[in-house]
C-alpha cells in the first residue's frame, strides 16, 4: 500500500484481513517465529504480527549461512531495541554441504551459479526447528509477493502443521509504506535506508540489486562489488583442486572442510576478479529482473569439476548428464531439492560421480578461472591412441576408418538427393510415389552399394 496524502502509514483498512488468513487462536500456541534479519521488512513485521495478526509473542530467528558479522550485529541490536526474543542458528556447515552437492550437479541457472536459492531452504528448515522447539504455532517471513524467496521458504514450512504468515505480501505493503510506518512507530531502522543497493550475502554468493540496477541499460559502478577486485589488477596465479567422487576436498594439496575450502577460494579467486555475473533473470512468477552476482569460489569449483568430468565420463554420459544437471538446477532454483524427482536425479549423479576423482589445475587471471590441466586414474583417455604420431589405435589401423567415412552421412546425402529431385519434379506427389524423384543412374548407384553389403555386415 502506498503512503500518500490520503493514506496514513497505519491505514491498513484496504488490506486483506489477516484474521481471515491465519487465526492464531486456531494454532497450538499464540506464538510465531519470524525469519528475522533486522532489516526494514522483518522489523516492520514484528508489530504487524502482534497488532494486525493478534499474536501475543513474536520470536526472531536469524540463520547463519555465511553472512558478514555486521549483519548478525544489526539483527541483535534491532532485536534488543524491539524487546524481541532472538535466536541465531549456525547452519553454515549444512549450507556448505548443499553447495558442494550443487558442484556435483554443475548447478547453474541461466548462466550463473546458484547461491541464494540453495540457501533459502536451509534457512527455512533451521527456523522451523527453532519454532517447534519453542512451541510456536506459526512461522512468518517478510518476503513480498513478487520474489522467489516466499516460495522457497513456504515449500519447506507447508510440510509442517504450523501456520504460515507473510505480512508484507498479505497486507500488500510497499517499501514506501514500510518506511513511513517505521518512522511513525519509531522502529529501530534508519527509515528503511539500508544503502544504495539491496544485497544478499551467503558463503557461496553475493547478490546485488535495486535502485539504478533495475534499469537494464545502467552500467554498474565498481562500488557494487565487495568480493571481487577489478579484473587484471593482480598477477596471474595457478592453483590445484583435488576432487573425490565429485566433491572438492583440497586446494594445492591441503585438505580442508567445505566451509574453509569455499572461504579460501572466495579470497584467492576474488582477488583476481573471478566470479562476476550481470544477468537478466527469469523468476518463478514470470517476472524478468536484473541481478548482479559475485561468486568466486563457485566459479572456480564449477569450472574445475566440469573439466574433470570431461576427462572421466564417456561422451554419452556427458551428454545425458547435461539434461540431468539442468533439471537439478531448476528444482534447486525453485527451492524443491526435497522433491522425489531430485532423489531420482541424484541417483544418476551419484553413479557418475563415483569416478570423478582427480586433480584439476586452474589458472586465475583477468577475471577468469581457466582449467589448464587435469588428471585422474579414471580418465577415459589414451595419449597414444589420440596422438597423430602413432599409426594405430590398438589393433585398429587408420585404413579401417575408410569404411566408416563412406557410411558416415550416407542417409543425409540420400535425403538431400531425394529432396532436390522432388523439388525439381513437376508433380511432387508423383515423384514421391512412383520413384520419379530418383534418376536411373541414382537407383543403379544405390543398388550397387547394396550388392556390396555382405550377409555378415547385415
Amino acid at each position: 500500500m502506498q503512503s500518500d496524502d490520503s493514506t496514513t502509514p497505519t491505514d491498513l483498512s484496504d488490506s486483506t484481513d489477516p484474521a481471515a488468513i491465519d487465526d492464531p487462536t486456531d494454532t497450538d500456541a499464540n506464538r510465531v517465529a519470524l525469519a528475522f534479519s533486522g532489516g526494514l521488512d522483518t522489523t516492520v513485521c514484528v508489530p504487524l504480527l502482534e497488532e494486525e495478526y493478534g499474536y501475543e509473542e513474536v520470536i526472531g530467528v536469524t540463520v547463519d549461512v555465511g553472512q558478514p558479522d555486521a549483519e548478525f550485529e544489526e539483527a541483535r541490536e534491532t532485536a534488543r531495541a524491539l524487546g524481541l526474543e532472538h535466536y541465531v542458528v549456525d547452519a553454515t556447515d549444512a549450507f556448505a554441504d548443499v553447495c558442494l552437492d550443487g558442484v556435483r550437479a554443475n548447478a547453474a541457472y541461466q548462466g550463473y551459479p546458484l547461491g541464494t536459492a540453495l540457501a533459502r531452504p536451509v534457512i527455512a528448515a533451521a527456523i522451523q526447528e527453532v519454532a517447534e522447539e519453542n512451541d510456536c504455532g506459526a512461522l512468518a517471513h517478510g518476503c513480498t509477493g513478487k520474489g522467489n524467496d516466499q516460495l522457497r521458504f513456504e515449500t519447506v514450512w507447508r510440510q509442517s502443521d504450523l501456520e504460515v504468515c507473510a505480512p508484507v505480501r498479505e497486507l500488500g505493503l510497499t517499501r514506501q509504506f514500510e518506511q513511513a510506518y517505521a518512522a511513525e512507530r519509531d522502529l529501530p531502522v534508519e527509515g528503511g535506508n539500508e544503502g544504495d543497493w539491496s544485497i544478499d550475502t551467503n558463503l557461496w554468493s553475493r547478490a546485488v540489486e535495486g535502485n539504478e540496477l533495475e534499469e537494464p541499460s545502467y552500467v554498474p559502478p565498481e562500488g557494487i562489488y565487495d568480493w571481487t577486485a577489478a579484473p587484471g589488477e593482480s598477477d596471474p596465479e595457478t592453483l590445484t583442486i583435488d576432487f573425490e567422487e565429485g566433491y572438492p576436498v583440497a586446494i594445492d594439496g591441503e585438505a580442508m572442510d567445505p566451509v574453509e575450502l569455499i572461504s579460501r577460494l572466495n579470497e584467492r579467486a576474488g582477488a583476481q576478479g573471478v566470479g562476476r555475473t550481470d544477468v537478466m533473470e527469469d523468476r518463478m512468477l514470470g517476472l524478468k529482473v536484473r541481478e548482479n552476482y559475485e561468486h568466486p569460489a563457485a566459479t572456480v569449483l564449477l569450472g574445475a569439476h566440469g573439466a574433470l568430468e570431461d576427462l572421466v565420463l564417456t561422451k554419452e554420459e556427458r551428454s545425458f548428464k547435461t539434461t540431468i544437471d539442468q533439471r537439478w538446477a531448476e528444482k534447486a532454483y525453485e527451492g524443491l531439492l526435497s522433491a522425489p524427482l531430485v532423489n531420482a536425479l541424484e541417483g544418476f549423479i551419484a553413479e557418475t560421480q563415483s569416478r570423478v576423482t582427480g586433480t584439476v589445475t586452474i589458472k586465475l587471471t583477468g577475471g577468469q578461472a581457466r582449467p589448464v590441466g587435469r588428471e585422474s586414474p579414471y580418465g577415459v583417455y589414451s595419449a597414444s591412441a589420440a596422438s597423430f604420431n602413432t599409426e594405430t589405435v590398438g589393433d585398429i589401423t587408420q585404413g579401417d576408418a575408410t569404411g566408416v567415412a563412406k557410411y558416415h552421412g550416407f542417409q543425409e546425402r540420400l535425403a538431400n538427393t531425394v529432396i532436390e529431385s522432388a523439388s525439381e519434379a513437376e508433380d511432387p506427389l508423383e515423384a514421391a510415389t512412383d520413384g520419379g524423384a530418383n534418376s536411373e543412374s541414382e537407383d543403379d548407384a544405390i543398388e550397387s552399394d547394396q550388392a556390396e553389403t555382405t550377409n555378415e555386415d547385415r
